[in-house]
């Protein structure tokens, strides 16, 4: 049986809605933590079928491990959701879920499988998570963070803006480099290959150390090369992403390598199409949400029981080539792996006066890892317009839990986006040793040249 302390707190949450609350949780809320609710916030039990297991601490971190072998490849399905038996699995999916068979009712499939909560942070990282919860607070208008200390600000969350902080500031591994493609699908699957190479670091990971004065408010740093195909090649964003976004909102550059011109660029924000998107995706749909949030209000809807993707390996599978997983109006979705687990559901809708392509969002959030496994975008007419998939794993070298791929469904064109790293060499490598210097203008306008 669920705590009856924890149904308080969940009680609690729903009464709250769009409004932003700048309380902390008290001594005794936060003394859950890690006993009920594991050190990041989620329930501890099982659900009552049986169907969720309890948490057990994830899977074992090991420093030298394949993190992308797939551990799991002899279990086979319990079952798979199709459209001829839609209606019996609707409740735990998502609407966006649902357009997809609606859409596509010959093809789309869901293959579910086994839940396992795999997912585990290091010990510093839960002492930071507990720590925060009796002392992060929002800003006013939930725009940035005070009283925080590097992640995971809300364990136990009394808002929607506050699930959303956990999300867009949760652990990465701290330092990592990724070589990953984007491919812009289009109606007749045919498709162009985008790759390109980020590097992410949390400013406690640079190489030269964390600096008080420089660093203190920044969540992190990043830089994005393409390096294919020939038109985009050189080219290279880079972002100092902040944690009092009231006072000093993100801050982003671009060189281009054909100009050879370093720019700032404020519009890497918001709706502002990805360069590498084909119009299929904004810049905040990376990471399936990112960036600030005030031109929204953001409603917690409690939590529900949703088929979300979830120990992704057959989707990073090395030998899989991009052909065999892009296809026509949706990928194969042999290559998918769906298991039952509890989910925050919040929801965005555009604030009075403000701007952007999505009037509303609905946000689908993992308790175990705080990472957004589902978001369906709507149109300001109020239609489904596009639906997000964010297909995960349990890196076990690095000890976090991050995409491996992330795939918009445009279902009003019936074009997607997807983002992957099969055929890619050194598709992730964690630990990456990065000076603040890395970080500069003139640091990606060298790095930029053909």
């Amino acid at each position: 049986m669920i705590n009856k302390k924890i149904l308080s707190l969940s009680a609690l949450a729903l009464t709250i809605s769009s409004g932003v609350t700048l309380a902390k949780v008290s001594v005794e809320e936060a003394s859950l933590i890690g006993k009920t609710l594991t050190f990041v916030g989620a329930e501890k039990a099982g659900n009552t079928a049986g169907t969720i297991p309890a948490y057990t601490g994830g899977l074992e971190q090991k420093l030298n491990a394949d993190p992308l072998l797939d551990i799991y490849a002899d279990e086979k399905p319990l079952y798979t959701i199709t459209v001829k038996n839609l209606e019996k699995y609707k409740s735990n999916l998502s609407d966006g879920q649902i357009a997809m068979f609606e859409k596509y009712p010959n093809t789309y499939k869901m293959p579910i499988y086994k839940t396992h909560r795999t997912a585990a942070y290091p010990k510093d990282i839960y002492k930071k998570a507990s720590k925060n919860s009796t002392t992060t607070e929002l800003m006013s208008g939930g725009n940035g963070l005070k009283g925080f200390d590097e992640t995971v600000p809300f364990a136990i969350p009394k808002n929607g803006l506050e699930v959303v902080w956990n999300h867009i500031s949760r652990f990465r591994g701290g330092s990592v480099e990724r070589n990953m493609a984007v491919m812009p699908v289009q109606r007749s699957g045919d498709y162009v290959t985008v790759t390109g190479r980020s590097v992410f670091t949390a400013p406690q990971y640079l190489k030269d150390g964390y600096d008080a004065k420089k660093d203190n408010n920044i969540l992190f740093y990043y830089t994005y090369l393409i390096k294919s195909p020939s038109r985009l090649t050189g080219n290279v964003l880079l972002v100092h992403e902040t944690v009092d976004q009231v006072t000093q909102p993100r801050l982003a550059w671009n060189y281009n390598s054909g100009q050879r011109r370093v720019r700032r660029a404020p519009q890497v924000s918001y709706d502002a199409p990805s360069t590498t998107g084909d119009s299929l995706v904004t810049i905040d749909q990376t990471d399936m949400y990112n960036g600030a949030p005030d031109r929204y209000n953001w409603k917690l809807l409690g939590k529900k029981e949703i088929y979300i993707p979830y120990n992704s390996y057959k989707l990073a599978d090395a030998t899989a080539k991009y052909s065999d997983i892009v296809k026509k109006n949706h990928i194969n979705q042999d290559f998918t792996r769906y298991e039952l687990h509890r989910v925050w559901k919040v929801e965005a809708t555009l604030k009075e006066g403000s701007r952007h392509l999505y009037g509303k969002r609905t946000m689908y959030i993992d308790e175990d890892s705080w990472q957004i496994a589902l978001v369906d975008h709507y149109d300001n007419r109020g239609q489904l317009w596009r639906a997000s998939e964010g297909h995960g794993l349990q890196f076990v070298n690095a000890n976090t839990f991050w995409y491996v791929s992330e795939i918009s469904y445009d279902l009003l064109s019936t074009r997607y986006q997807v983002r992957l790293a099969n055929e890619e060499r050194d598709a992730y490598v964690f630990g990456k040793k990065v000076k603040r210097k890395n970080f500069t203008a003139s640091a990606i306008r060298r790095a930029g040249k053909r």
